[in-house]
């Protein structure tokens, strides 16, 4: 007698297929993400960031295409602040170089949103992405668009009077993009690893401790990277002459040493760098003593090469005044690190 074929294996197949399939596209918008990040870490490190004194959302694709328009386009950027007191010097070749990587990195953003919204409407209208799920897709789209705002509002505050966006706005400018970036993982490994079934692991908060740590020392980071902090006090393990440099609390009131004073914004992202890598050591050492699946196992070991290499970047970062390579190779193991942890705490919230 003919076995009949099991509708249920068949439809669970198809949704298996359909579920790697927005996973894959997903994950491609997270590694556009992930370069956005990496391009505006160069952008910030070459003050590039403020070549572009206006904001066009729907007109501003294309560069300028003339001579005549480069100029006028050098021209508005002649009345900018940046260029009054900090690039007089500058011709319309030595405007290009800069200019062209905010274009770039403005083009990107316009990227990734055709990027998410095109393939988005096509695993709707298909059934892939169920009803039910769309105002969690349309969620992303929307936080992306906002992130767009939020970039115009941080290049705004570097063209007022002081040729230098807010330490505040630009802290907030990276955050987002960390936050979109692990939304949008997070619901990747969610379609990769459906969690039916099965329990969250003893060591999940744990781990999920470990990764607001990091993403502490990470928002300690813009703060740095918006206050140029890394160009005093090059050296490492002390501060100069000291362990605990002075004028820590010089500002008035106390908490706004913490986001405006040069000096104390470089001492904390210091204590919490070294604090999270030994966090992280200390991690690596009990859960290779726990009984975990291979994946698991490789992601945290993983977190801890990742943590090395970090410190490592960091560390040759400040010493050498912050060469833009090694800055903004420093930005972008640091969204490696946040991935790797939020890889774990997805693996371990239900396995």
């Amino acid at each position: 007698m003919q076995a009949r074929p099991d509708r249920r294996m068949n439809t669970l197949t198809i949704e298996q297929v359909r579920n790697q399939r927005v996973a894959r596209w997903l994950l491609i918008c997270c590694a556009l993400v992930f370069a956005m990040v990496v391009l505006g870490g160069f952008t910030r490190l070459t003050e590039s960031g403020l070549s572009m004194v206006d904001w066009r959302p729907a007109t501003g694709w294309l560069p300028p295409l003339s001579d005549a328009a480069w100029d006028q386009e050098f021209s508005r950027y002649q009345q900018s602040p940046q260029y009054l007191k900090s690039n007089s010097h500058m011709n319309v070749h030595d405007f290009k170089g800069i200019f062209w990587l905010e274009y770039l990195h403005r083009l990107l953003g316009r990227i990734i949103g055709l990027a998410f919204l095109l393939p988005f409407l096509y695993f709707a209208a298909r059934g892939y992405i169920r009803r039910s799920e769309t105002p969690k897709f349309t969620l992303m789209f929307v936080l992306g668009g906002l992130q767009g705002v939020l970039g115009w509002y941080m290049v705004k505050s570097g063209l007022v009077d002081n040729p230098a966006v807010s330490q505040y706005r630009l802290t907030a400018h990276l955050v987002a993009a960390f936050m979109i970036y692990g939304f949008m993982l997070w619901v990747a490994l969610s379609r990769l690893y459906p969690a039916e079934g099965r329990s969250v692991h003893p060591l999940f908060g744990r781990t999920l401790a470990l990764s607001v740590l990091i993403l502490v020392t990470i928002i300690s980071g813009g703060f740095v990277a918006g206050l140029r902090a890394g160009k005093i006090y090059n050296t490492f393990p002390m501060m100069g002459d000291y362990w605990i440099p002075p004028g820590l609390f010089a500002l008035e009131p106390a908490w706004r040493n913490f986001f405006d004073n040069i000096a104390t914004v470089q001492f904390d992202h210091r204590v919490l760098a070294i604090t999270t890598f030994t966090m992280v050591c200390l991690y690596w050492w009990r859960m290779r003593r726990a009984e975990l699946p291979r994946r698991i196992a490789i992601g945290v070991n993983a977190l801890l090469h990742t943590a090395i290499l970090q410190v490592v970047l960091g560390i040759s970062t400040l010493l050498l005044m912050v060469p833009i390579v090694l800055g903004a190779a420093h930005q972008a193991v640091a969204m490696l690190l946040f991935t790797i942890a939020l890889y774990l705490c997805h693996s371990l919230r239900r396995v």
